[in-house]
């Protein structure tokens, strides 16, 4: 049955594995947005949201990687895509840094919005205990 004609596509990944993983991306995201939560504004939901978004793009790079014709060519990187998720989140983290008076706030939230993106690619890429073990030490260090 071809279901291509309601909007589903072939996956070089299986599409439960891709949902696994940004569902996996959301909930380490979470866990390091929980601590941010009563510190800044950029707390529980906006992590669930960078590294779920960060996820989505490694995934979708990923995904047009190989199934496109550039391949054979060598034209196609994919890293591209992964500078462009870090470009957008330092853009988000700037946002978060403020200056009063001389002393400069929410750095940590910044690099805690950084970080989140970075377990969101490594969970793209199937790097699980890496992006677990990385979010609980960022729980321990935020903490």
């Amino acid at each position: 049955m071809d279901l291509s004609g309601i909007g589903f596509v072939e996956t070089s990944t299986p599409q439960h594995i891709l949902l696994i993983r940004l569902a996996f991306a959301a909930i380490l995201g979470g866990a390091i947005g929980f601590e941010r939560e009563s510190h800044a504004a950029a707390g529980f939901r906006t992590h669930i949201l960078i590294a779920t978004a960060a996820c989505l793009f490694t995934l979708l790079a990923f995904e047009i990687f190989h199934l496109s014709d550039v391949i054979s060519t060598g034209q196609s990187d994919p890293i591209r895509s992964i500078e462009a998720v870090t470009a957008g989140i330092a853009f988000l983290g700037a946002g978060a840094i403020f200056q009063s008076r001389g002393s400069v706030q929410g750095l940590t939230t910044a690099a805690g919005m950084w970080l989140a993106g970075a377990v969101g690619v490594a969970v793209a890429l199937g790097y699980y205990v890496i992006a677990l073990a990385v979010s609980v030490l960022a729980v321990i260090v935020l903490a």
